[in-house]
């Protein structure tokens, strides 16, 4: 029997901002060392568990503040270049800001609020996509019910090495709603996103945190139990940790500043593309070698990656760039606490950072 689809909502963040098609559901939290050994036995898919979640200590949320003042005026400069680009893609019509939730979340506030503030009209839905699984149908189909698919550009906050472009062109080849698998990025290392402000790993302060930055949201659950036919993607929300939140002064503290910034050209991020991708490739070969696997999934490179392996994960050991770099200041931070192992990342390629995952068993 079909269930009927949950109503949409906006986790903690203006209704204005962002409607979320997700379902909230209630469900334990499976910890890291037993979601690991889900994932790589193949017993679990990675969606179909949530780690549990806290509140960072006073001293990760420093780092995370001195991030924030940091970079926040060149993410500000970034968002306004994007919402540029994509104002100017479509002109005249409305921008449909299509989200990946939940890193795509934050920046999807952004961009809306900046495009909004241009005098264009912009609406902001955040949905689910899994690795492997594609991305939520029924989500789709909402969105497609209410705005012409033509007008939709899907957003990220950034590219790894490239799996959720892949996954999103994939699943919207064979998509009957009309949608282009159009992906728009802050920042684009991998040489995946059709639309980018700058090829540069650097460190966006919302991918420091987890829920406390994405409307107390979780990323989206997907499994037999919680998402039945017709159901969008679940979640698991966190009302509880509402006094820590800082989903609203983060967008509360860029908007305003990419709304007066003026737009940027991107000069030949289009050209960029192949040499990034061959870039990004040469590294994960050497890597995967140097880690004696093939699973490409172990690779986790980038600042922003790197931080949700060594929050979600189980690392074998983090590389860095340079040691002294203050954008991976709370990656050695991390590492410190939970005795991971640090080595410089050698070769040439635009990655600040790359962590390993530990094989549990014989992945070669």
């Amino acid at each position: 029997m079909r269930t009927e689809v949950a109503p949409p909502f906006s986790g903690s963040y203006d209704p204005a901002d962002v409607t979320f098609l997700l379902k909230p559901v209630v469900m334990a939290p499976t910890s890291v060392a037993e979601k690991e050994a889900a994932i790589q036995s193949g017993r679990h898919h990675y969606s179909e568990m949530i780690a549990p979640e806290r509140v960072p200590d006073d001293s990760y949320l420093s780092l995370y503040h001195a991030a924030l003042a940091r970079n926040g005026a060149r993410l500000a400069q970034d968002v306004a270049t994007l919402a540029a680009q994509l104002a100017a893609r479509r002109p005249g019509r409305e921008l449909v800001i299509v989200s990946l939730a939940r890193a795509g979340t934050p920046i999807g506030v952004l961009l809306a609020r900046t495009l909004r503030a241009h005098g264009h009209r912009a609406a902001h839905y955040s949905i689910s996509i899994t690795r492997d699984r594609g991305v939520d149908r029924v989500a789709l189909a909402h969105i497609a019910g209410r705005h012409d698919p033509r007008d939709a550009v899907f957003v990220d906050g950034w590219t790894g090495k490239g799996t959720i472009a892949g996954e999103l062109r994939a699943a919207l080849a064979n998509a009957p709603f009309g949608f282009t698998p159009d992906l728009a990025v802050i920042a684009d290392p991998a040489g995946q996103a059709d639309i980018a402000a700058t090829a540069d790993d650097y460190l966006i302060a919302s991918g420091l945190l987890n829920g406390i930055v994405s409307g107390l949201v979780s990323r989206s659950i997907l499994n037999a139990a919680s998402v039945g036919p017709g159901d969008f993607h679940a979640c698991v929300t966190y009302p509880q940790y509402a006094g820590a939140d800082l989903s609203r002064a983060f967008v509360d503290t860029i908007a305003p500043l990419a709304a007066a910034a003026i737009p940027q050209p991107v000069d030949g991020h289009g050209a960029r593309r192949a040499a990034l991708k061959q870039e990004c490739e040469a590294m994960m070969r050497q890597l995967l070698a140097e880690s004696g696997t093939r699973d490409r999934n172990r690779i986790k490179p980038g600042i922003a990656e790197a931080t949700r392996a060594l929050l979600r994960r189980v690392p074998e050991r983090l590389l860095v760039r340079d040691f002294e770099d203050a954008d991976v200041g709370h990656l050695l931070h991390l590492a410190a606490g939970h005795a991971i192992p640090v080595d410089t990342l050698g070769g040439e390629s635009q990655y600040r950072a790359v962590a390993i995952i530990r094989s549990l068993g014989d992945d070669a």
